[in-house]
C-alpha cells in the first residue's frame, strides 16, 4: 500500500538538503535536536504528576472519571535507548490515559551511551514493581497493571515482561509493544534492506542508536538485549503487537509475534499498511495511524474490562 500522503509529505519535509543525518550527530546534538521537536498534543487530564520517590524519575497522568483503584499502565518511551525523556512523551502519554480510562506511570530509565545496556531495562524492572508495590498509595489496581512501549521502549516493554516473569512479577495483564525493536541490527532482517532510507528510521541510524547502547558483540543476542531471541517465550500475559509497512524494524516485530503465538501465548497482531516508524507521533494532526490507535486502546479497554 503507499505511505499514507501525511506521512508522505512530512518525510519529504524531513528529508530536504542540508540535514545532517542522525548517525553523523553527536549525541548532544539529536538530543537538542529532539527538545526542540514538540511532542504530539496532549489532552486534559485530572492530574499529572512527578513521581521523584520510586528508584526511578516516573510521572503519572489520571484522567477524568478514573475509578479509585485505577487500572495502570507503564508506559516506556521509544528513542533508540538514547533519546527521548518524560516530556517528549506528554501528549502521546495523556492521549493514552484520556483514552483508555487508566493511570499511565512513564518511566524515566537512564539513556545510553552514559548508561549502557542493562541499565535501562534494570530501571524498568525496578519501576514495574515499585509501581506494582505502591499501587494502592498510587490509587491504581496491581490486579490491573500492563506494560506498554513504542520502538525502543517496545523493546524494553518486553524485557519487562520477561523480567516479570522470570523474576517473581508483579503479573501483569497484559504487554503493548508498537512497533517494537525486538533484534540487533546484526540478525540481518530483510526490512532492514527494504526500508533502509527514506522512512524516518533509517538502518544506518538505528545503527548509531544500538551501537551507543551496547558495544560488546557477544551480547548482540542476549534476552534481555534482544528478546526474539530469548531460549523461551511461553508464559508471558497477553500481547497486543502493532507492526507497520515501512519500518526498518517491522520483520522483527512480526517475528516475535510469532515466536510468542508459537509459544502459547494469546497474541493480538497486526501488520498496518501505508504508515512508518514514529507513525504516534501524528495522533491529533493527521488521520494516518488512528487504525493503530483505535485497535490499541479497544484492546487495552477489553482487557482491564475483562479483569
Amino acid at each position: 500500500m503507499p505511505l499514507h500522503p501525511d506521512i508522505a509529505t512530512l518525510l519529504a519535509e524531513a528529508d530536504a538538503p542540508g540535514l545532517t543525518p542522525l548517525e553523523q550527530m553527536t549525541i548532544a546534538e539529536a538530543r537538542r535536536l529532539d527538545a526542540e521537536d514538540p511532542p504530539a498534543p496532549g489532552v486534559p487530564l485530572d492530574a499529572v504528576v512527578d513521581l521523584g520517590n520510586g528508584p526511578v524519575p516516573l510521572r503519572l497522568y489520571r484522567p477524568f472519571g478514573a475509578p479509585t483503584p485505577a487500572p495502570a499502565i507503564v508506559f516506556i518511551h521509544g528513542g533508540g535507548f538514547a533519546l527521548c525523556t518524560l516530556s517528549s512523551y506528554d501528549g502521546l502519554c495523556s492521549r493514552l490515559a484520556a483514552d483508555s480510562g487508566a493511570v499511565v506511570v512513564s518511566v524515566d530509565y537512564r539513556l545510553a551511551p552514559e548508561h549502557p545496556f542493562p541499565a535501562a531495562p534494570d530501571d524498568c524492572r525496578q519501576a514495574l514493581r515499585w509501581i506494582a508495590a505502591q499501587a494502592s498509595a498510587l490509587g491504581c489496581d496491581p490486579a490491573r497493571l500492563m506494560v506498554a512501549g513504542d520502538s525502543a521502549g517496545g523493546n524494553l516493554a518486553a524485557v519487562a515482561a520477561l523480567d516479570a516473569r522470570d523474576g517473581g512479577g508483579p503479573d501483569l495483564l497484559g504487554q503493548v509493544l508498537v512497533y517494537p525493536v525486538t533484534a540487533h541490527y546484526s540478525a540481518g532482517l530483510a526490512s532492514y534492506g527494504e526500508c533502509a532510507t527514506g522512512y524516518g528510521l533509517t538502518a544506518a541510524g538505528m545503527k548509531w542508536m544500538w551501537d551507543h547502547y551496547v558495544s560488546d558483540p557477544a551480547l548482540h543476542r542476549h534476552p534481555r538485549l534482544s528478546p526474539l531471541f530469548a531460549p523461551e517465550l511461553a508464559g508471558l500475559p497477553p500481547t497486543f503487537l502493532a507492526a507497520v509497512e515501512y519500518d526498518i524494524l517491522r520483520d522483527e516485530a512480526v517475528a516475535y509475534a510469532e515466536r510468542l503465538k508459537a509459544a502459547g501465548n494469546a497474541v493480538w497482531h497486526r501488520l498496518y499498511p501505508g504508515v512508518h516508524h514514529g507513525c504516534l507521533s501524528l495522533l491529533g494532526q493527521s488521520d494516518a495511524a488512528d487504525p493503530l490507535w483505535r485497535d490499541m486502546i479497544a484492546w487495552i479497554r477489553a482487557r482491564f474490562a475483562a479483569a
